[in-house]
């Protein structure tokens, strides 16, 4: 199984209350998933044809602990599957050491100029 560690220091964009998710200046539950699948996505990119890119598809997620502007968000995230083009990651979030939240993740292979003409 492949796996990553990234971390991401909580700005003030990325409150609750910036982000319109709450009324608090803490972390942002949208901002917390957005560094899960930014990790998720940047350990799918690890040996992917040119050309070829992942997306997003589905996310479930706990969100626990509140954290501060500031505070250093550390994101384990771990391929557990594989199939075709689907792959599905475990990700877990900490802030000090303490559990932030946790969760599922599945992205998908695509070409990138296929998936942008769908636009159209």
């Amino acid at each position: 199984m492949k796996n990553l560690t990234k971390s991401y220091v909580v700005g003030a964009e990325q409150t609750a209350v910036a982000m319109g998710s709450g009324d608090m200046e803490v972390l942002a539950t949208p901002a917390l998933v957005c560094m899960m699948e930014n990790a998720a996505m940047t350990l799918a990119a690890d040996g992917l044809a040119d050309g070829s890119t992942t997306v997003g598809s589905e996310i479930s997620t706990s969100h626990v602990r509140p954290s501060a502007v500031g505070a250093t968000i550390v994101v384990e995230v771990t391929l557990t599957a594989q199939e075709g083009r689907r792959m599905d990651f475990e990700v877990r979030a900490t802030d000090g050491g303490l559990l932030v939240g946790e969760g599922k993740h599945t992205r998908y292979v695509v070409d990138r100029a296929r998936f942008l003409s769908k636009m159209k």
